[in-house]
């Protein structure tokens, strides 16, 4: 299987991870450009209705309610992509790389599949990474994640079975 590495500094850990790994290895850093984002949304908002007022506040079809929703998921997409871009190897990853091959191998060594069961045909499995990979980069115009189990992830899986039989 052809590499799907692309320039960086650090190794990559997968080029397609799935939604529930990528939020699993939020670190703490990704929940606080969350929180940031979602109350500085409603601050900024309610900063510029005292500069320039428009009475949309006063108003009862618009309220704070609308830049705070937009500022959770703005945020939420803001940490996702802080943490795919450490799945790419194109920022510092050295504790996802860490927890990357002690979850792999841990599967390894329980005979289960590395990315998880999937009911999928290979073409399906190729279509969905074919979707996905990479869709991190688009956040802003279509959210679009990796909620299919597949093993197109552009990594020598052969790492995480030598690491069982190290530890054996």
């Amino acid at each position: 299987m052809p590499s799907h590495q692309q320039p960086g500094e650090f190794p990559l850990i997968d080029v397609d991870p799935h939604f529930s790994r990528v939020v699993r290895y939020f670190r703490p850093s990704d929940y606080a450009a969350w929180g940031a984002l979602s109350a500085g949304a409603p601050a900024l908002y309610y900063a510029w209705e005292q500069i320039s007022p428009t009475n949309a506040i006063k108003s009862s079809k618009v309220r704070l309610g609308v830049p705070a929703t937009l500022g959770v998921i703005g945020g939420f997409l803001l940490a996702y992509q802080r943490s795919s871009f450490r799945f790419f190897g194109w920022t510092e990853n050295e504790p996802e790389q860490q927890k990357d091959v002690a979850e792999l191998s841990d599967r390894a060594s329980q005979g289960k599949p590395l990315y998880g069961d999937t009911g999928l045909s290979p073409y399906l499995q190729g279509v969905a990474h074919r979707n996905s990979a990479f869709s991190q980069l688009k956040l802003a115009t279509i959210p679009w994640f990796n909620f299919a189990n597949h093993s197109h992830h552009g990594v020598d899986t052969t790492k995480y079975t030598e690491q069982q039989s190290e530890q054996q």
